[in-house]
């Protein structure tokens, strides 16, 4: 291992909240990591929204500067004093704070808590593991909670808001593979083909959904994955029949909910927040485990583009305008 290694690095340029950051390349060394007792040699990690979030500064994410952004990464231990953790060993990480206030993905090496960390299934490799990222992984968690409150295949449609993005995108592709009948909720009628190869058999324009409805309206779905939040969620509240459940992972609309208690005290909804963040470690030990057995690694491969650490920037701006399907990679020694 070199003395130095190589990051994406943001520092603040004035006082102003949402001020966008300046990114920069730079070389550090393990001295300008924080502390951690598990050190990994990091290979891939991704771009989410959150990430997206950080780097153009559209919501104050990044809460200790400077800061290498970057909510995910994916690599190999290079020294340990946890336990549970040895040399050699791949692991995943998402969430719990990383790339929001304490160093992140985008660099070549990573210390963190070894509780952050998870180990990484055999059946995924790194690249494909950062290909699903937080965006995959709170997919599963969606599906799990759908799971959980008894929603299955037989009780009726599901449906996904922001489908063409990453949680979208791989909540598709759970479940179908699953059996579910799956409808498509995008604001991009281009995508259309690439969401049906997905395993959506319907596809709505978000518009149905995005503006002021009604407290309660026709019941067309037995369960929904939704990562976009204000008006889109209250409506698919509203339409969601009656004892089915609602998942809420995002908030690409906003963070409001302007809904009505009708559909909770009339048809018995369950609306189940989704937290990627700081779940347990068990919650999340299961859900790569299931992501290992049924994501189609096909699919996934064909939602995904990888990008060199030099780009990250870049795809923050695109993300953040609802200009990228699926996932991005990054690949931090590229």
């Amino acid at each position: 291992m070199t003395d130095t290694f190589r990051a994406l690095q943001l520092t603040k340029t004035d006082d102003k909240p949402q001020s966008k950051p300046k990114a920069d390349l730079v070389e550090l060394t393990d001295q300008d990591l924080m502390d951690g007792d598990v050190t990994v040699a990091v290979d891939y990690s991704t771009v989410n929204y959150k990430d997206g979030l950080a780097l153009t500064g559209a919501a104050p994410v990044v809460r200790t500067w400077p800061l290498i952004p970057g909510i995910d990464f994916c690599g190999a231990v290079t020294a340990s004093d946890n336990a549970d953790y040895k040399p050699g060993d791949k692991v995943v990480l998402n969430g719990w704070g990383v790339g929001e206030s304490h160093h992140g993905g985008y660099a070549a090496r990573a210390r963190v808590k070894g509780d952050w960390l998870v180990k990484l299934p055999s059946a995924i490799s790194p690249a494909r593991a950062m290909a699903i990222g937080t965006a995959g992984y709170t997919a599963m968690l969606c599906v799990l909670g759908l799971e959980r409150h008894g929603v299955t295949p037989d009780a009726g449609d599901i449906i996904v808001t922001g489908a063409a993005g990453g949680v979208g995108s791989v909540a598709i592709a759970l479940l179908s593979k699953l059996g579910y009948r799956v409808i498509a909720s995008t604001g991009r009628a281009s995508e259309a083909d690439y969401l049906k190869g997905l395993g959506a058999a319907e596809i709505i324009d978000r518009g149905e959904l995005s503006e002021p409805g009604r407290p309660l309206g026709k019941e067309r779905w037995a369960g929904a994955v939704d990562a976009v939040g204000s008006h889109t969620l209250a409506n698919v509240i509203a339409q969601t029949k009656y004892g089915g459940t609602v998942t809420a992972c995002g908030l690409a609309q906003g963070m409001d909910l302007p809904a009505s208690v009708a559909p909770f005290i009339l048809r018995g909804i369950t609306l189940v927040g989704i937290d990627s963040v700081m779940a347990p470690k068990a919650v999340r030990q299961e859900a790569w485990d299931r992501l290992a057995k049924d994501l189609d690694l096909t699919k996934l491969d064909a939602m995904t583009e990888t990008v060199p650490l030099a780009d990250v920037p870049k795809i923050a701006e695109r993300i953040i305008a609802g200009k990228v399907r699926g996932r991005i990679v990054v690949d931090v020694n590229a």
